[in-house]
């Protein structure tokens, strides 16, 4: 199987890296310093779970001298995903697809947009990973996992068959859930809360969940999402929360969300498709989300300011 990876950074690369270390063909789309260190001097992951390096990998800005990938993963930022949907076009062949791996619940709407109903299989990712540097991703918290499934709740051949390239590589589960839309959901319902709650306050988790107050807001912020998920149709289990909290608990105590460290960073974030979202959504269908709402109009004016907008 042949898999690309459009968008190299701390998701991309580590999931690429690990299945490029198992021997499958991989070829990255990337940019910048990034992209021009690992055509220089390969890709390096540094993990919890055993570290990588590999000394050469294909690696372009341009999708088109790729040629054909049976799959492509999408690890870009959520709010990139409609920018690069048309990008991904040079990639495709009859049988190919693509799996969105994005914080969010959104992505694969998005891109079945431009690519077609039956091109997207649902995703989603876990692992507290960043860039140390151009061509160096480091893994420092959480046990990676991937999991992926049909939008339309069926088992189908190839989603076995990526099941079985990714069961082949280390340092990383694998699952396909039942229901891909709840474990979406039950992702969204974690990073949004942890984002937002961690962006506003300025703290790592190890603070957040040891102070009555905080712990308190992830735990609101967690349940307007709750309510949001079945008042959409996505049936998430009464534990949800609970399990949630055991992922807090169990994080390096320094751990930080991705879009909590854009945001003090100054850098563009996913607050539009995290909180944000929570927001819209919950407006669609007459869900109350206050303290959603809080945290994205506190992160506003700063996000609008770092776009220019």
């Amino acid at each position: 199987m042949r898999i690309a990876i459009f968008g190299a950074g701390a998701v991309g690369g580590y999931f690429g890296g690990r299945l490029a270390e198992a021997g499958v063909e991989v070829a990255f789309v990337a940019r910048g310093r990034h992209l021009a260190a690992m055509r220089a001097g390969g890709l390096r992951v540094d993990s919890l779970l055993g570290d990588l390096a590999l000394p050469e990998v294909t690696a372009t800005a341009d999708p088109s001298q790729l040629g054909i990938a049976d799959v492509v993963l999408v690890c870009v930022k959520a709010w990139q995903v409609p920018e690069v949907a048309s990008a991904l076009l040079p990639l495709f062949g009859e049988d190919t697809f693509v799996v969105p791996l994005q914080n969010g619940v959104e992505a694969a709407g998005q891109l079945e947009q431009i690519l077609g109903r039956g091109r997207v299989v649902g995703g989603l990712c876990g692992l507290v990973s960043y860039l140390e540097g151009p061509g160096h991703v480091r893994h420092v918290g959480a046990t990676p996992f991937i999991r992926f499934g049909e939008l339309d709740r069926s088992r189908s051949a190839r989603v076995d068959r990526l099941y079985e390239v990714f069961a082949g590589a280390k340092g990383l589960e694998v699952e396909v859930p039942a229901d891909i839309h709840v474990a979406i959901w039950q992702k969204f319902l974690l990073i949004a809360a942890w984002s937002g709650v961690g962006a506003v306050t300025r703290a790592s988790i190890g603070v957040i969940r040891s102070l009555p107050e905080t712990r308190e807001m992830l735990e609101q912020a967690m349940q307007e999402v709750f309510d949001l998920a079945h008042a959409r149709g996505i049936a998430l289990p009464a534990t949800t929360i609970e399990t949630a909290f055991g992922f807090f608990d169990d994080l390096p105590a320094a751990s930080t969300a991705s879009m909590q460290r854009d945001a003090l960073a100054g850098r563009p974030s996913e607050l539009e498709s995290q909180n944000g979202a929570v927001v819209r959504l919950g407006a669609e269908v007459g869900v109350a989300t206050p303290l959603n709402h809080f945290l994205y109009a506190s992160l506003l004016p700063s996000e609008r300011g770092v776009r220019g907008v």
